[in-house]
C-alpha cells in the first residue's frame, strides 16, 4: 500500500503519510521531540499581565513593566518584554518628528532650526 493510498484513506497528504512513517522508522513513536532552544523566561501569567497593563495604559515604559515583573517575582530584561509585546502583535514605534519645523516641496524635505545644521 502506498503513501497516496494511506493518504486518501485518512484524509492527508502523502508527504505527510511519508514523514510519519519515516518518523516512525527511526524513532519508533510518532510524537513531537521538544523543541531546541531555552524556556521562556515570561510565563503565559506573566505575558497577559504585561497585556492588560499596556492595553490598559498605552504609553506605558518597559522600565514599568520590568518593575511590575519584579514584584510579581520574574526578573527579565527590557528585551525580553519587547519581544513578548512584538510575539503578542504590539510593535514598538519612535516618537513622531514635529511636522512644523519641517517644509516640503515636491522632491525633498528641508527642516528648519534642524540640530544638523547648526554644526
Amino acid at each position: 500500500m502506498g503513501y497516496r493510498t494511506i493518504g486518501k484513506q485518512l484524509g492527508e497528504k502523502a508527504t505527510t503519510v511519508g514523514a510519519i512513517i519515516r518518523k516512525w522508522k527511526k524513532f519508533k513513536m510518532t510524537v513531537n521531540h521538544p523543541r531546541s532552544g531555552a524556556p521562556c523566561k515570561i510565563s503565559p501569567r506573566g505575558a497577559s499581565m504585561i497585556m492588560r497593563k499596556v492595553r490598559d495604559q498605552p504609553r506605558t515604559t518597559r522600565q514599568d513593566l520590568d518593575n511590575d515583573l519584579k514584584r510579581a517575582g520574574t526578573t527579565v530584561s527590557k528585551k525580553t518584554i519587547s519581544n513578548t509585546l512584538r510575539r503578542h502583535g504590539l510593535k514598538s514605534c519612535s516618537a513622531r518628528k514635529e511636522w512644523e519645523k519641517v517644509m516640503w516641496s515636491d522632491e525633498t524635505k528641508i527642516e528648519l532650526h534642524s540640530p544638523c545644521l547648526e554644526e
